[in-house]
Formats: structure tokens, sequence, C-alpha cells
């Protein structure tokens, strides 16, 4: 489970950056990838014996205490972690420092949704070369998807955000309303909730995360963006599954059985906590966050699969996580490959991550490990729930790609989709729509050559 809101919305903050990433801002004499010859064994045994320094920019807290795994193993090259939070500003120096041409960092955490952007201006090393292929069958295959461009690697996973449903059990046994476990049922209790106390409601849906609604795709099956690289993007929200999509929940938020709240604010904290929401369509990080937002509800929550479009099914997606990259400017490449495999493959640093940071594995063996899946939470009566989002975790629907400028998507978003949700529902195939074209029209501008289909 992620201890803090790691939203795959977090954008860049501008679009100067974005224009600035697709211009393409690499140090001089690098290239996409860098290295594309396999590096030996023998050089790397001697990189990772002669002294170096490399630095590790991340928001992760506490994170020395895994790295100090790291430089046991490897004595002779140290890790200068940087802190410097996460968002907009995050990404902000991390840029302008690319840009620069120095003070840039070795090796920097980067969300899935912004590694195609960095890819793309040509500022990653591609890690196949030193081995990273060699431990692809450490992580879930959802999470290796994200990084992996062809015969590419652009990072090693840290951590992910599988969709699940967080919901009370005090506000649904009052309502007579069983856990939903399709969204048929979903709907209906949606209905008995409201009904039984127009303050409450069976969920929110916020109308300012793009990132959310798409987690919601993926579920589906949607696929609406695909991107390998170069300057072609497919760009297909406007796909019959994501009409499906639209089409439902637009139907419960024009009838009011649904909040459209905006997210991660001040009144949606108290919603949480209060009761005006009976469940939330949460990542996997979600559970340990609620945990701080709503800790007078504890006992009263549970946590479970998100209802399924066809009875029997078991399909979910994914709203956040990250990855650890390698920067092409980097004078330590080997030694930089060697610590993001490390740091996120060992037994050790990945169980540490996930019980004392709260991060949601990507290895099968924590996500296995009685350790974490085993935990009981008292928040959650009980329950096992690092075991029920670890089972999600395998059920993720197919490869949902992600754009070289997502900052744009999600702004676009709240102009177009989020905003006809915001107006009560109505429009919401006409905000979809709008939204499939201003983010064609951004690509287009850009030099992008979109396909849509």
């Amino acid at each position: 489970m992620g201890k803090f809101p790691k939203r795959a919305a977090m954008t860049l903050g501008t679009v100067a950056i974005a224009s600035l990433l697709l211009a393409g801002c690499a140090t001089s004499g690098t290239s996409a990838g860098g290295t594309t010859s396999a590096v030996s064994k023998a050089d790397i045994t001697k990189a990772m014996n002669t002294p170096a320094t490399i630095t590790f920019w991340t928001w992760v807290p506490k994170i020395q205490s895994e790295v100090n795994l790291f430089e046991k193993k490897y004595p002779k090259i140290k890790v200068n972690v940087v802190n410097l939070g996460q968002g907009a500003t995050y990404y902000t120096k991390l840029e302008s420092a690319i840009s620069a041409g120095s003070g840039a960092p070795d090796v920097a955490q980067v969300e899935y949704t912004h590694l195609p952007s960095f890819e793309l201006s040509k500022n990653l090393k591609d890690l196949a070369p030193y081995g990273a292929a060699d431990v692809k069958s450490q992580f879930s295959a959802s999470a290796w998807n994200l990084v992996a461009s062809g015969n590419a690697i652009y990072g090693i996973p840290q951590d992910s955000g599988p969709l699940g449903l967080l919901y009370r059990t005090d506000i649904l046994k009052a309502d007579g309303v069983a856990a939903p476990q399709t969204w048929a049922e979903f709907a209906t209790a949606a209905d008995k909730v409201h009904a039984a106390d127009p303050s409450q409601y069976l969920t929110d849906i916020p109308s300012s995360n793009g990132s959310a609604f798409l987690g919601l795709f993926q579920q589906a099956g949607a696929n609406p963006f695909s991107y390998t690289g170069g300057k072609t993007v497919n760009i297909n929200l406007n796909s019959a599954t994501g009409k499906k999509v639209v089409d439902y929940w637009s139907t419960l938020i024009q009838k009011g059985d649904i909040s459209t709240d905006p997210d991660f604010t001040d009144s949606w904290y108290q919603g949480l906590a209060s009761g005006k929401y009976a469940s939330w369509v949460a990542a996997a990080w979600g559970p340990v966050f609620l945990q701080g937002t709503a800790a007078k509800t504890s006992g009263n929550w549970r946590a479970a699969e998100l209802p399924q479009w066809t009875a029997g099914d078991h399909a979910s997606g994914i709203v956040g996580g990250s990855a650890d990259s390698v920067l092409s400017s980097t004078k330590h490449p080997i030694a930089s490959a060697v610590f993001t495999q490390f740091l996120n493959s060992d037994k050790q640093a990945t169980l540490d991550f996930a019980t004392q940071q709260f991060l949601f594995p990507t290895t099968a063996a924590t996500l296995s490990n009685s350790e974490f899946s085993d935990q009981k939470s008292p928040f959650y009566g009980g329950q096992q729930v690092n075991k029920v989002f670890a089972g999600i975790s395998s059920k993720i629907t197919g490869q949902f790609g992600s754009l070289p400028f997502m900052d744009q998507v999600y702004d676009s978003f709240n102009t177009t989709l989020g905003k006809a949700m915001a107006n009560g529902g109505t429009g919401m195939d006409a905000g979809l729509a709008d939204w499939q074209a201003a983010v064609v029209k951004y690509a287009k501008a850009q030099g992008f050559t979109v396909t849509t289909n």
C-alpha cells in the first residue's frame, strides 16, 4: 500500500516544460538509450569495484535505509540521496537541471506516466545493455510493461497502484446493501444509499482527476493511448469501450446518485471522514492514506476488487506508481544501472519499501511474502488488505500506454469531460469527443503524427 496520494495526474506543471521535453534537451553527445551493445560482466565487475559517487533524486521518505543495503553490497559506490518532494516542483527542478547541462542526478525517480516524455527527449539510458532484462521475471507483467518499450528498458519498477474498492461496511449494512460485485450492482447500490440519505453517496468520481478516469477505462479494456517511441502516437479516447464507461457514469451522475467533487481537497478529505462517501475507488496506495484521513472511522472499512463489467471477471487498472531511471548524462552508467536494479529487486529492500514506506510492491517475491501479504489491519476490521491488492495486481487489464505529454492530457480532461461531469453529467459523450479532439490537436501542434484507431 502506498502512503501518499501519488496521483498519475501530477504534471510537469506547464506547457512550456512539455514543449521543452518535446524539443529534446539531452546533454550534447548523448543519444536515446545511450549504449546499444551489451556491457560485459567484466566491465560491470570493474565498475562496481571502482570508487564512484552517484546522485539519486527521489521523493520516498527514509529511503536511505534501502540505499544502505546497496552500499553494503557495493562498498566502493556511494549514493548521494536527494529528496525533493513530489509533484510539479520535482519535475520542474529535474527538467531545469537537464536543460542546464549540469546538476542533474545520475538516477531519478520518475512516474510511469512521465517516462515517455523523458524517453522522447533522449534523456534516459536504455538499461537493457546493463542487464536489466535479467530481473524482468521478478516483476509483475503489468509493472514491467510500463517501463519497457520494444527491447528497450527505461526504468526499473519501484511501486504501482492497482485499483480496488474501499467501502464502509456500516453504511452499506444500514442501507441494506451488499458490497457490489458488478457495476450493475454498484448502480443499484448507489441509488439505495443516496435514497436512504440524500447527503450520502456511494462514491465520488472526481471531475478533476483524469488519471482516475483513465484507470476505469483500463479496467473496462480500453487502451486510449499507445506510443512506442519516435513521433507517432495513437489516441483513441473516443472508442466504443470508452463511450461505455462514460455513459455508465453519466447516468449515475445525472441521477444524482454519486458525487463528482474534486479529490484531494479539504472538503473531499472531510467527505471520506464524515461518511459522505461510502466507498472510494482507490489505488493500492489508498488504504494507508485513508487510515490517516478518516482515522475516526477505523474498523468500518473493507477492501475488495473493483466491481466488474461481467460477473465472474477479475479485471483492474492502474493509477500511479513510479520507476527509477538512469539519465543519459550520467558519468557512471554502470553503477547507476546496477543501483536501480538492486534497489528495486533485492528481497530485503523491496520488502522494506512495502512494510516501512508503504509503497505497493511490484516484485512477485514481495507480493507473496507473508510479512507483507498477511498483515492484518485493525482499520479494516482485521482484513489482510495487502493480500487483497496483491491479488488485484495480477489482474491488470491489457497494456495501457502513456503519451509523451500526459500533463496536457490531464489538463484537457478538466476542460472537456471533467467539465461535463462537474456540470451534472449531461453532455459527457460530447465531453469525451472534445477530450479526444483536444489531445489530438495538441499532439499535431507538437509535430506528432497521430493515428486514432
